[in-house]
C-alpha cells in the first residue's frame, strides 16, 4: 500500500526528517510515535505534498508519488486528518462534506467506500447537524467532521495527525471506536499520535522516531514490552 524510501524532507532549505523508510501492507494500522520535535508532523505534511521532498520516494500502490502536489493525492487513494482540520467554519456540516464527497466521486466513479449513509451510521452526529455552520459544533464534533470529510475522498489509507488533541475523554473514546469501525471495513491507518495508550489500541506495529530519523520499528508483538521498557519511553517519548 505504502512504500517509503530514504525519504529527506523539511522546510525550505532546513532539513528535518532524514533518511525516512518505512512500509505499510494494504489494510494495516500503524503508528508513529516520537517525542516533541521528532519530525512526526513533517512526516504526515511531506507523505501529504505540504512539504516538499528533498530526496527519497514515496510510493502508493505501486506508483511513485514523490513529486505530486497535494490536490492530487486523494487520487491515489490518501487521505489526511491534520491538526487544524482546515474545515470552512461559516459553511453547513452538509457543505462542508459535499465538497468531499464530489471530488470522491470524481476519482472513483460508482465504486465507492464510503456513501453519505455510510457517514451517517459511523457520526450519528452529522446526520443529526448536517445543516449547523461548523463554527457552532464543539471541538469534539469538528473533528468528527474532518475525519468524515478524509473519508468521503474515498481513501483505502487514512493519515491521522493527533486526532486525540484538546478533545474530552468521552468524544475520544468515540472516535476510537470509529477507528475500530474503519479497521474492520479493511482501512489502513496511518496514526501519529502523542498519547501511546491510543495508539496500542488501534495500531498493529509502530515506529518511533526521534530527530528527524527512525530509531525504532516496533513490530506487534514487542509493541507493549516497549512501552514498560522505562528506559526507551523516557529516551524517545519523552515519558
Amino acid at each position: 500500500m505504502l512504500t517509503v524510501e530514504g525519504l529527506t524532507a523539511g522546510y525550505g532549505p532546513l532539513v528535518i526528517l532524514r533518511d525516512i523508510s518505512l512500509k505499510m501492507l494494504k489494510g494495516e494500522a500503524v503508528a508513529i510515535v516520537g517525542a516533541n520535535g521528532a519530525g512526526k508532523t513533517t512526516l504526515v505534511r511531506a507523505l501529504c505534498g505540504l512539504n516538499r521532498a528533498h530526496g527519497g520516494r514515496i510510493v502508493k500502490n505501486g506508483i511513485d508519488i514523490t513529486g505530486f502536489p497535494a490536490h492530487a493525492r486523494p487520487r491515489h487513494g490518501m487521505a489526511a486528518l491534520l491538526e487544524n482540520r482546515r474545515l470552512f467554519g461559516e459553511f453547513t456540516v452538509r457543505d462542508n462534506l459535499r465538497l468531499a464527497e464530489e471530488a470522491g466521486r470524481k476519482h472513483r466513479g460508482r465504486d465507492l467506500r464510503f456513501t453519505w449513509d455510510d457517514i451517517c451510521d459511523l457520526f450519528p452526529m452529522i446526520g443529526e447537524r448536517e445543516r449547523t455552520r461548523v463554527e457552532l459544533l464543539s471541538g469534539g464534533q469538528q473533528q468528527m467532521v474532518a475525519i468524515a470529510r478524509g473519508l468521503l475522498l474515498q481513501p483505502d489509507l487514512l493519515i491521522l495527525d493527533e486526532p486525540s488533541t484538546g478533545l474530552a475523554p468521552k468524544v475520544v473514546k468515540e472516535i476510537l471506536q470509529v477507528l475500530h469501525n474503519l479497521r474492520a471495513r479493511g482501512m489502513g491507518i496511518l496514526l501519529v499520535e502523542q498519547n501511546v495508550g491510543i495508539s496500542i489500541e488501534i495500531t498493529d506495529r509502530a515506529y518511533v522516531m526521534s530527530l528527524g530519523r527512525i530509531v525504532h520499528d516496533v513490530q506487534g508483538n514487542e509493541w507493549r514490552s516497549f512501552m514498560q521498557d522505562e528506559r526507551l519511553a523516557k529516551a524517545f517519548l519523552g515519558q
